[in-house]
């Protein structure tokens, strides 16, 4: 059996239906996609102008700038251009008198002469602090009656003193000989209130003492041995003293050192001194160096500090010391 067709106008709203997008007319969406084209087109265009906007204003930033820059640099030339102008025309209006000039151009041609010097003398290694080295030498030779006349002479003569001023500078710091420190704390006794030695302490002296003493004769180069006697400050209870009519024979042999009787610390010092250079002077490794007896009594403690008048039985303090130096020549009578 044949179904019945459907009426007309349904068959009309399908086909109608059929050409709708989204609900819209395939004309009516052709309009509105041209639309948002236009839309989106309209957007670029001002973002373009926008641009083409921010580089006309740097332009103009950029064109002001140059002028000002332009302007600044007119005046400048100008105002060089005036100086110059100044400049010239007070060298027109300078008169130079010949004497002048001719003095001018001789100190022009000195100095030209003097640059061209000092240029040589660079290119043969001479700095101005050597070539001022040189002219100090050069007073001193004058000074001293040297001809400056003869280079040779001359030449042989600042080398030399060339020489010792290296050796000068190259030379160590002075170095100061040891001092030998010889007291009781350390084993080095007299008899107790005299100036006689000790076999032990005697001893040490003509052994290890006089062997230490030699090498720093030979070392240093001095001649001259200090014997410095040193006490505490425990009162001396003797009250007569012939130190002053004794010491004499007693350095030339003639008496014992158990014959000074010395009635103060400054006399014991002294005698101790005595006994010690006596036993020195007889050793002949010292042969040739002077031996000078001397007495510290009780005024310098142990560091080379003075005493404040500390009191008291210290061993410390009771000591011979031991200096060596080079000989005054210019005092020596």
């Amino acid at each position: 059996m044949v179904a019945p067709s459907e009426p007309a106008a349904k068959l009309e709203h399908k086909g109608y239906n059929r050409g709708l997008i989204l609900g819209l007319t395939m004309a009516e969406s052709m309009l509105l996609l041209v639309f948002c084209l236009l839309l989106v087109a309209a957007a670029i265009i001002k973002a373009e102008q926008n641009k083409a906007l921010r580089a006309q204003m740097q332009l103009q930033e950029l064109q002001q700038q140059v002028a000002k820059e332009k302007s600044e640099t007119k005046k400048n030339v100008e105002k060089l251009s005036a100086e110059i102008t100044a400049l010239q025309a007070q060298l027109q209006s300078a008169s130079i008198q010949p004497a002048e000039r001719k003095k001018f151009e001789k100190e022009w041609r000195d100095l030209v002469l003097a640059r061209d010097t000092v240029q040589r003398l660079k290119d043969q290694g001479l700095e101005p602090e050597r070539l001022a080295e040189l002219e100090k030498a050069l007073v001193v030779l004058k000074e001293s009656g040297f001809s400056i006349e003869d280079a040779k002479v001359l030449e042989e003569r600042l080398q030399s003193l060339l020489e010792m001023e290296q050796k000068q500078a190259d030379a160590k710091a002075h170095q100061w000989p040891p001092i030998i420190n010889l007291s009781e704390a350390g084993g080095y006794f007299f008899r107790s209130g005299s100036a006689e030695l000790t076999p032990e302490f005697e001893g040490k002296l003509t052994g290890s003492i006089a062997d230490q003493i030699a090498k720093n004769l030979e070392q240093y180069q001095v001649d001259i041995i200090e014997v410095i006697g040193h006490t505490d400050e425990q009162p001396i209870s003797r009250t007569v003293s012939n130190l002053d009519q004794s010491y004499i024979d007693v350095l030339s042999g003639k008496k014992p050192i158990a014959s000074v009787l010395p009635a103060d610390n400054a006399g014991l010092g002294l005698a101790r001194a005595i006994a010690v250079a006596n036993v020195l002077k007889a050793d002949k490794k010292l042969e040739g160096a002077t031996i000078l007896p001397m007495s510290a009594a009780q005024l310098v403690l142990p560091g080379d500090t003075l005493t404040r008048g500390q009191a008291g039985n210290v061993e410390s303090r009771r000591r011979i010391e031991i200096r060596i130096r080079r000989r005054n020549a210019s005092l020596a009578p």
